[in-house]
């Protein structure tokens, strides 16, 4: 091994000791299943308190009074009891994610997104580079938590190809994976959790109202090409002096444990290109399906839009990865048997499982936040003080972001955070004439960046580990001031999207307006 002469530390600055304690703190909070197990127990306590203060609201619908409803009641033990199985399994976000997870999971299995992603990094010129791993990423959130995994690797690859600092390329894929984590150019996973959690909320106020996986597409697909964008600039004008003025030991690569090739074998090649043919004349025969003004996918009217295409997304995205994946593990002979199928599809639904626990504590938070009304006279009388107050619309905006945003810091999961802010977000919004989608949209925008900057995130010491390999005395501080800079003008530009996207009344995603 050859020997690395490792700089002398600064000082510790007052940023290292803000950011210390960020991590001493969000440490102390517990597990997110804990953590809304403790909340539905507040809400339990919180619920008696408020009934037992004959607390009520007006509502602005039809003019009835709203009181909240102590669970500490014969009718509420009866319905903590009783709808435990009923709130699980009604779940919105549960069905949805399952589904298309059993398609993703065949993709991911038989190798087609790991292939995916090397093929789009592979013989990358220099100039190109970073907006290319910032960009790939942002398709590797399909593969869900994985593609931290293998994202970080392959950046660090790229850039080491081209002849620059393999840490230059783990923080531009880590900040394109974490801190963007909430948009895709394609519609995946988490699409389909935030729909059925923004469905959900929407109930409270109005029954009938549904919000789709495609919602919010044509600003994540913006949003995207955005985000990849600046990252590309402020890497080059930021991170890139940073890297150099921390005078990282670059130790040789006999040094280094290997990291694997990213070239593709010609049979994954083949299996790439007929994967992607037989994605191609899936969407085709898909949209030809739609053509006729009588197809079955078509709803009301002939209406595309609202049609039982785009109210069952999650199905037809499932059908989409699992023929791309299946056409590419009999190409590679990652499928030898008809049995490697459902097998593919029970090892990626395991993955699952963490999500499924968390999925029931917080299916049981919402249910007792639902009965009790507390989430309606919240939303209400936030809505009425915001009102009287005469805010507008970007000011309840910009100060939504950045609440929502330091919460990030805290508790990192998207799903979990969302669960938390929209019962009460969603329905408030709703009050001042702001719809779901937009509510939902502005929550992408304010979960996403913080994300890289939480030590809180299994993530950031995933991030981390893979740096160590070429800085061995790199730290919290150290990945911190690298992703500080990204985090922050990342965050910026994408409120300054939105807030321009709400200007000019783009719609949202298809048939979405934005107000």
């Amino acid at each position: 091994m050859a020997e690395v002469k490792e700089q002398r530390q600064p000082p510790t600055s007052v940023v290292l000791r803000v950011l210390d304690f960020v991590d001493r703190a969000g440490n102390k909070l517990p597990h997110p299943f804990w953590l809304f197990l403790i909340l539905s127990g507040l809400i339990v306590l919180a619920s008696w308190l408020l009934a037992a203060l004959g607390v009520s609201v007006v509502s602005p619908a039809d003019g009835s009074v709203i009181a909240v409803k102590s669970i500490v009641s014969d009718a509420g033990v009866k319905m903590v009891l009783g709808d435990a199985i009923t709130n699980f399994v009604d779940f919105p976000p549960l069905g949805l994610i399952v589904v298309v997870m059993l398609g993703v999971a065949i993709a991911d299995g038989t190798g087609l997104l790991p292939a995916l992603m090397r093929a789009a990094l592979a013989r990358v010129p220099a100039k190109m580079v970073t907006f290319a791993v910032a960009y790939t990423s942002m398709f590797s959130h399909v593969a869900g938590d994985a593609a931290f995994v293998v994202m970080i690797p392959l950046g660090m690859i790229a850039f080491r190809a081209v002849g620059r600092s393999p840490i230059i390329g783990a923080v531009v894929s880590y900040v394109a994976v974490g801190g963007a984590s909430s948009v895709s150019p394609v519609i995946e996973g988490s699409d389909a959790i935030f729909a059925g959690l923004t469905t959900s909320a929407a109930h409270t106020i109005d029954p009938s109202y549904a919000v789709t996986p495609v919602s919010n597409w044509f600003f994540s697909v913006a949003s995207t090409l955005l985000l990849a964008i600046t990252i590309t600039i402020v890497t080059e004008a930021v991170v890139v002096r940073r890297v150099a003025a921390m005078n990282a030991v670059e130790l040789e690569l006999t040094d280094v444990e290997e990291l694997p090739d990213m070239t593709l074998s010609a049979e994954e090649r083949k299996g790439v290109r007929r994967a992607i043919t037989a994605g191609a004349l899936y969407v085709a025969a898909v949209v030809l399906a739609m053509l006729p003004t009588g197809s079955p996918l078509r709803g009301e009217g002939g209406s595309v839009v609202a049609s039982p295409l785009f109210d069952n997304i999650a199905v037809i995205l499932m059908v989409f990865f699992m023929l791309i994946g299946i056409v590419y593990g009999l190409t590679v002979r990652t499928i030898t048997a008809a049995q490697d199928i459902p097998e593919l599809m029970g090892r990626g639904l395991r993955e699952l499982v963490p999500v499924l626990v968390l999925f029931f504590v917080v299916a049981q938070f919402l249910g007792y936040f639902k009965w009790s009304n507390i989430g309606q006279v919240i939303a209400i009388s936030g809505a009425d003080v915001l009102d009287s107050l005469g805010a507008q619309p970007v000011v309840i905006f910009i100060g939504a972001v950045l609440l929502i945003s330091l919460l990030n810091l805290f508790l990192t999961s998207g799903s979990a955070m969302w669960s938390l802010v929209a019962p009460i977000l969603v329905p408030m919004l709703m009050l001042l004439h702001i719809r779901p989608e937009t509510s939902q949209a502005l929550f992408r925008i304010a979960d996403a960046p913080t994300n890289s900057l939480s030590p809180m995130s299994p993530y950031f010491v995933i991030a981390l580990g893979f740096i160590r390999r070429y800085r061995p005395s790199a730290g919290i501080g150290t990945l911190m001031s690298l992703v500080l800079p990204l985090a922050v003008v990342n965050l910026v530009v994408w409120v300054v999207l939105f807030l321009a996207w709400y200007t000019l009344g783009i719609p949202l995603g298809p048939g979405v307006p934005v107000r």
